[in-house]
């Protein structure tokens, strides 16, 4: 990593206010009702598991965007790749645990006699929406910077079986020099 690219850079800027908007979404969603009591997103372990994601995802990608004007952060390609990776399988993680709660508060479950809240919490239920789909974009930036970071390790890599010649000439296939022999 050389150098940051304008759109890696860019993706990087935009996963900071998505994460932190969809954690202050969250951990700022209460909701009082005088006939069943309070909710909060506490309560409810997917959605303290999105939280806690958000807050990882948005200390990494603040800290890979300050680091990455160093030059021997560049030594760290597959490092970042895999941090990529690991960030975007956890957003993915934190989003399902996160849905799941949210479509047995809208919905409930008749097969366990759980029934619906958001009819009783819908500003709670509303703002739980607005998180998830925060967290949502975070995951779509997430994604295509594993892309990026994948491009950039495996660009450099030469496809199995070619050979590069010596003097700088067009690479040989492998299998075409064992018949020269």
């Amino acid at each position: 990593m050389a150098a940051m690219g304008l759109p890696e850079l860019a993706l990087r800027l935009c996963v900071v206010p998505l994460a932190v908007a969809s954690l202050w979404e969250m951990a700022t969603n209460r909701q009082a009702d005088d006939t069943y009591g309070e909710v909060r997103f506490s309560d409810l372990s997917g959605f303290t598991y999105l939280v806690g994601i958000n807050a990882v995802t948005a200390a990494y990608a603040v800290a890979s965007i300050l680091l990455s004007p160093f030059k021997s952060f560049a030594q760290y390609d597959w490092l970042v790749l895999v941090l990529d990776q690991a960030s975007a399988y956890l957003l993915v993680t934190s989003a399902s645990a996160a849905a799941e709660v949210l479509q047995l508060a809208r919905h409930g479950d008749r097969d366990v006699s759980w029934g619906e809240v958001c009819s009783y919490f819908g500003r709670f239920c509303g703002r739980a929406t607005v998180s998830l789909a925060l967290h949502a974009a975070a995951l779509a930036c997430f994604v295509a910077l594993s892309l990026v970071s994948a491009y950039r390790v495996f660009s450099r890599c030469h496809p199995p079986g070619v050979v590069s010649a010596a003097d700088g000439s067009e690479p040989e296939p492998k299998h075409a020099q064992e018949q020269g022999k």
